[in-house]
Formats: C-alpha cells, structure tokens, sequence
C-alpha cells in the first residue's frame, strides 16, 4: 500500500521512524517534503512569518496534496501536542480533508482530539490504531 504520512512537523522524527517502519513492512511511505530538510522543515522556524514564507516559497501544501492524491491512504501522526491530545492541527486537517474528498482511506495514530472541528474529523470515518503502526 502506499501510504502519505501526515502530522505537525513537531514530530518530523517520528515520521522518519514511521516512514522507515512501514517501508520494513512493504509499504510505500510519502513524507512532508520539508522532513529531511532543516533549512526549511516548519518544525526549526520560528516566527510565523518565516513558516509563511517557507510554506509559499517551497509549495508544501500543494506538494503534500500530490503526494496523498497519489496514495491508497494517509496516515495521521497526531501525538499530544499543545496540551492537546492526538492534536490535529490546521494543516493536517485540510490533509484529511484532501484524503476523504479524494476517497482514501485514513488511518489515524490516536483517537480524534476534543477541537472544534472534531464533529468533521469524526464523520471522515477514520480507522483508529490505537498507537499501533502493525495494524495496517
């Protein structure tokens, strides 16, 4: 299967370790662009204006929405972040969003979070691994 592997760049290194894990398992694992790069990876800007800046200039969004429209499904790595857990932030949801519209499956690492938006995140039909990478 191959699989887009979506989150904060918060957790860039756990998507390296995802991405290597199911590689293991022969899958095929899309990531962020930005990952390998610090440069330009979000996760190492620190004003909003830089990660505006970084995001325009390198086309990330439009970049990572190729990448999903190329998959058979998206992987969501929303770990606690901010307090929040299995936070799913803004980028990620408009992933989601991209995935669902173009009828791929989504799997999600943890439950949906309690935000605003969970009512739309809930009626994706995403499966919950429960924190565990081997059911897919």
């Amino acid at each position: 299967m191959t699989i887009t592997i979506c989150g904060s760049m918060r957790f860039h290194q756990e998507m390296k370790a995802a991405r290597d894990l199911l590689a293991v398992r022969g899958h095929t694992a899309f990531v962020p662009k930005d990952l390998d790069t610090p440069v330009v990876n979000e996760s190492y800007l620190s004003s909003d204006e830089e990660k505006i800046t970084a995001k325009i200039e390198y086309d990330f969004i439009r970049e990572h929405f190729k990448k999903i429209e190329q998959s058979d499904a998206i992987l969501v790595l929303n770990y606690e972040k901010n307090g929040v857990a299995g936070y799913i932030g803004g980028n990620t949801f408009l992933e989601m969003g991209v995935a669902y519209w173009l009828a791929k499956k989504i799997y999600l690492l943890y439950p949906v979070p309690e935000m605003d938006y969970k009512t739309e995140m809930h009626a994706m039909l995403p499966v919950i691994l429960g924190g565990d990478l081997s059911r897919l």
